[in-house]
């Protein structure tokens, strides 16, 4: 790299992290929430297991439970895995909501009603982390019922860009951001800040270039398909949750966030290694190049 590109990339890192500081005083704080917070009766083997929502999770899932996994691992599960029967069975130890719709108005709706009565009915010890941006005071608490069994944390949203050493050594403090375009990822992050050495994800498929199409007026749609589906999906447009009314992402627009997402991976990658953490992701035909692959027992 020449001298005149250094500067150029030295000064925007610059102005990245200037940037990101300022938005952090503005927007959240500078609290380690998650590492306060700490672990909830870690395995001693300090192994989590992550549900994503993904497809491959429908087959997963009997086996992991035939194994009874959760007696092996800690399991985290992840936005509206608390609606399936498995969840009372598997009772995850964590839990993550991190999309706009589960905290602001405009992404109500009838499921996410039934998700956060599905947390009330919480019966054993569990950790639910949210957003600490919460623009319109969203009370979580209220929303889960007050329910005394689930502790609820705060996890910084913001996502960093900037010096790379500056990056980690905000992750290292609890700050900074996993949350790149997938729940998941917040989900990683939060494990390792917490202090588990190794983390397996199941149902993590991220197929988000399947089944893309532009309708008549011009929408950006496509046909998702989780575990949980019990019919074919059809092709549907891709709103923008924050938005009010929501609006469709256009083409350039996604493919720039999954890209961003893909991206996400490879800093939680980087991270992991230096933080002495083993990532293996565990799902079958997972389009995530970032991690070590072994598939399920």
């Amino acid at each position: 790299m020449r001298f005149s590109d250094k500067a150029i990339k030295a000064l925007h890192d610059s102005l990245d992290t200037l940037l990101y500081f300022l938005i952090m005083a503005v927007k959240e704080d500078f609290r380690n929430h998650v590492g306060r917070a700490g672990a909830q009766d870690m395995h001693p083997s300090k192994r989590l297991a992550i549900l994503g929502n993904g497809p491959s999770l429908k087959n997963q899932l009997p086996r992991l439970i035939e194994q009874k996994e959760w007696e092996q691992a800690d399991m985290m599960a992840v936005n509206f895995f608390a609606l399936s029967e498995e969840f009372s069975l598997i009772k995850p130890k964590y839990y993550v909501i991190s999309d706009p719709m589960f905290f602001r108005e405009a992404g109500r709706s009838e499921r996410i009603d039934n998700l956060y009565k599905a947390l009330a009915k919480v019966d054993w010890q569990m950790t639910l982390y949210v957003q600490f941006y919460n623009p319109e005071h969203f009370d979580y608490a209220a929303a889960v019922g007050n329910n005394p069994n689930i502790r609820i944390v705060k996890f910084h949203s913001t996502v960093f860009h900037g010096f790379r050493s500056v990056e980690f050594w905000c992750y290292r403090h609890g700050l900074g951001s996993g949350n790149w375009g997938t729940v998941v990822q917040n989900g990683i992050l939060n494990a390792i800040q917490i202090g588990y050495r190794t983390i397996e994800l199941y149902g993590v498929d991220h197929t988000l270039l399947d089944g893309l199409t532009v309708d008549n007026q011009n929408r950006l749609c496509r046909a998702a398909s989780h575990y949980y589906d019990t019919t074919s999906a059809e092709p549907k447009p891709i709103y923008y949750n924050a938005t009010n009314p929501p609006r469709p992402y256009t083409m350039a627009e996604y493919l720039a966030e999954t890209a961003e997402l893909f991206r996400g991976h490879e800093v939680l990658r980087d991270f992991a290694a230096e933080q002495g953490v083993k990532i293996i992701n565990r799902t079958a035909g997972s389009l995530i190049d970032a991690y070590e692959r072994e598939p399920m027992k």
